[in-house]
């Protein structure tokens, strides 16, 4: 079945699924089919490049207690594709949780930038993440997940209930990237854990495509300092690709880090979507 036949399947008609699909098409990419339910939104704005930008906001401000969304990206062969968030993702006091899950699928010689803005769970939160990227022989990636200790300035320092966070990356059946981070106090209090530590964040590069952003990331920081404010761990993907891991004392401190390293990324979408972010 098709991305376009499955926006019709009654399944994408729950509440909080999504779908996107991108194709080239004669004067660039294309959407060829887009709808959110609620509490998800859906944001298509312009941009300069040759891509299409797509942005994920909900209705509520935030995911309350029992939210559960489900997103399914496509991108056609050849096409460029950018997602992310309007803002940070919030996630209230859920005593049953919230949930959202990534689905995507990237075509041969395709390009897809999943770059959302942190995720933010505040205090007596429960949080499950799910991303799946399938990739195509000679299809390109970069992906960013980050979260932060919650509202620190209210007090709410490592408070939530529980994190956690599920990313798989393959192609052609074989994982390239496969990670999972948990973080539930049960075993073991977390402000202790986390030390002076506010954001942590993960950026994964992989493809033909990303050949620059690669050697961003691969290149070895200057020595760090006795309780530097950042700290940045970088290693290979096989051939084509790079991961890199942040952890700073701050959401700027991390977010300013991931920055850095993507200083090429307009070159490959022909315009900054960091431009006003971070």
């Amino acid at each position: 079945m098709t991305a376009l036949a499955r926006l019709e399947a009654p399944s994408e008609h729950a509440p909080g699924r999504g779908l996107l699909v991108l194709e080239q098409g004669a004067r660039g990419t294309v959407v060829r089919a887009a709808r959110a339910n609620s509490p998800l939104k859906l944001l298509l704005p312009r941009n300069h490049g040759r891509g299409v930008w797509a942005y994920l906001a909900s209705f509520g401000g935030g995911l309350v207690d029992g939210d559960s969304l489900h997103i399914e990206v496509d991108v056609g062969a050849g096409a460029t594709g950018l997602l992310s968030t309007q803002s940070s993702t919030k996630v209230y006091r859920s005593p049953r949780g919230c949930r959202q899950a990534l689905q995507a699928r990237v075509g041969e010689e395709a390009l897809l930038v999943l770059l959302p803005d942190p995720v933010a769970c505040f205090a007596g939160a429960r949080y499950e993440q799910e991303t799946h990227v399938t990739l195509a022989p000679h299809a390109s990636l970069v992906l960013l997940e980050a979260f932060t200790c919650g509202r620190a300035a209210r007090g709410e320092r490592w408070a939530f209930e529980r994190y956690l966070a599920r990313t798989l990356v393959e192609r052609e059946g074989r994982p390239l990237l496969l990670d999972a981070v948990r973080l539930d106090p049960r075993e073991g209090a977390l402000p202790p854990r986390m030390g002076r530590f506010e954001a942590l964040a993960m950026l994964a590069v992989l493809g033909p495509r990303v050949g620059a952003l690669r050697e961003a990331l691969l290149h070895t920081p200057p020595p760090l300092r006795r309780r530097a404010p950042v700290i940045e761990t970088a290693s290979p993907l096989g051939a084509e690709g790079a991961l890199l891991r942040v952890a700073a004392t701050s959401v700027e401190e991390a977010m300013s880090a991931v920055r850095a390293r993507l200083r090429s990324l307009p070159l490959l979408l022909g315009d900054d979507p960091l431009a006003r972010k971070w």
